[in-house]
C-alpha cells in the first residue's frame, strides 16, 4: 500500500521542520517545490488554494499530531506527485468535516495527482498511513527524506 506513497514522493519537495506563518504560506511552499520539479502547471498554487477555501483538507487524527491532505483538479497537473511537510509549529488548517472548526496541523501532504480516481486511492493510502501514531510521530522527527522513506516503509 505504502509504496505508492514512496514511489510519488518527491524528495526534493519534501519540506521537514518548516517554520509558516499559516496554512497558505504551507501550500504554497509545497506547491511551488512541485511546480519547480516538473509536476505541476503554474495554475496549481492558486487553485489548491482556492479549493483549500471552499472544501478544507484539516484531519483530526484524535492525537497530538494532526495532518491536512490539500489537493486541487487534475487539469493543474503535468505528471502524478506528492509533496510533504512537516511543521515547526502547527498551522491552522480548517476540518474536512465542519469547515467551521479550526484543526492545528503539523503534518501536511500535498497531493498533484493527473486521474481523480487516483486521488480517491491516494488519499485512502495516506489515511492509512495517518491512522498509524507511531508513523506520524515518526514523519514529525524526520531529520532527513531517507527518515521520511524509512517511517512509510515501516508500516
Amino acid at each position: 500500500m505504502v509504496n505508492k506513497l514512496l514511489e510519488l514522493l518527491e524528495p526534493t519537495a519534501v519540506c521537514l521542520d518548516f517554520e509558516a506563518p499559516d496554512s497558505c504560506a504551507v501550500i504554497q511552499k509545497l506547491g511551488d517545490l512541485l511546480f519547480d520539479a516538473g509536476y505541476v502547471r503554474d495554475t496549481f498554487v492558486g487553485a489548491a488554494l482556492a479549493r483549500e477555501e471552499q472544501l478544507p483538507t484539516g484531519l483530526p487524527l484524535g492525537g497530538a499530531i494532526n495532518a491536512a491532505i490539500p489537493h486541487t483538479d487534475v487539469e493543474h497537473v503535468k505528471k502524478p506527485g506528492l509533496a510533504m511537510a512537516t511543521l515547526a509549529k502547527p498551522v491552522v488548517f480548517q476540518n474536512m468535516v465542519d469547515k467551521d472548526e479550526a484543526v492545528q496541523v503539523r503534518l501536511v501532504f500535498l497531493l498533484s495527482l493527473d486521474q481523480p480516481k487516483a486521488q480517491i486511492e491516494m488519499l485512502q493510502e495516506i489515511a492509512g498511513v495517518l491512522q498509524n501514531s507511531e508513523v506520524v510521530s515518526s514523519l514529525i522527527e524526520a531529520k532527513t527524506y531517507e527518515d521520511v522513506c524509512k517511517s512509510l516503509s515501516s508500516i
